[in-house]
């Protein structure tokens, strides 16, 4: 079993920025990819950003260049750098990892999950 705990959200003004842990326990050996999901009022849960086992980022159109996914293996941590935030990226946000070394867009494809950290954006 994998167990993750997010950390980090808060509220902050349009153009601010946040930094997002997820902490993993348990056995962190059997995740090949790990992922940042998000999931806004009404909306569905959506891909955020993603990494790779050879450390190869992905990210969804609407945060390039403003959100950087970074892990530290030592400290069996993943980040989620926000910058430049913006009113839509409120949501709830979640930290995910699958055992599939493709990292897919589909979140029925990632076995385990945190609980997730609220992130507002206000004007």
């Amino acid at each position: 079993q994998v167990q993750l705990m997010e950390s980090g959200g808060g509220s902050v003004q349009v153009g601010g920025s946040l930094r997002l842990s997820c902490a993993a326990s348990g056995d962190t050996y059997r995740t090949a990819c790990m992922a940042w999901f998000r999931q806004g009022p009404g909306k569905a849960r959506d891909r955020v950003a993603a990494i790779a086992s050879d450390g190869t980022p992905t990210y969804a159109d609407s945060v390039k260049g403003r959100f950087t996914i970074s892990q530290d293996n030592a400290k069996n941590t993943l980040y989620l750098q926000m910058n430049s935030l913006k009113p839509e990226d409120t949501a709830m946000y979640y930290c995910a990892a699958s055992v599939h070394f493709f990292c897919s867009q589909d979140s029925g494809l990632y076995s385990y999950w945190g609980q997730g950290t609220q992130v507002t954006v206000s004007s």
